[in-house]
């Protein structure tokens, strides 16, 4: 077992969480879907690595101009702050990634980084949803479903467990909330 930083209870936690996660995670596994099932769970996960977020940011810039700076530079500083704590907390708890204990789990897409709790993809995917929905309403009704989208791609694809992703989205409304509050 790695040391960490977040002590033994808690990595010890994590680990019994992991073992009863595994049955969810073996349903959940998209290897018994058809190839183009897999392959629209691959483009959100791709899409939800920031490429969608970014053009979002970018194409809001292009259709309101400097009016939209001060939601760009929110979202900015917001998945700033979600990249350090995602960051942080994957150094501090090592958690690997279900498809490396249970062998019954597939990696569906390679992940972009070596730890699974908790979701970064999850994470910003709701810090970006929240902030962008109040700035723009009509917004919500695209970024909510591709939210859920990059959520459900995390289990499906093997990534992550339901917990990485549960405390993923409530990292990111607890940034995005905070943020909102300060801002």
């Amino acid at each position: 077992m790695p040391t960490t930083r977040l002590g033994n209870v808690a990595i010890h936690g994590l680990n019994r969480l992991a073992a009863r996660e595994h049955v969810w995670l073996e349903r959940l596994n998209g290897v018994r879907l058809p190839n183009w099932e897999v392959a629209v769970f691959r483009a959100a996960s791709r899409l939800g690595d920031g490429v969608l977020w970014y053009a979002l940011m970018g194409g809001l810039l292009a259709w309101y101009g400097f009016d939209a700076l001060p939601a760009v530079l929110h979202m900015v500083i917001a998945g700033l702050a979600g990249t350090l704590i995602y960051k942080w907390l994957k150094g501090a708890t090592e958690r690997p990634r279900p498809y490396q204990v249970c062998a019954t789990i597939c990696c569906l897409t390679a992940p972009l980084d070596r730890f699974s709790f908790p979701s970064g993809h999850t994470l910003h995917a709701v810090v970006f949803s929240v902030v962008a929905s109040v700035y723009y309403p009509a917004l919500a009704a695209w970024v909510w479903p591709f939210t859920l989208l990059v959520a459900a791609s995390r289990l499906v694809l093997g990534l992550h467990y339901p917990s990485d992703v549960v405390i993923g989205a409530v990292l990111g409304a607890t940034i995005a909330g905070v943020s909102l509050v300060l801002f």
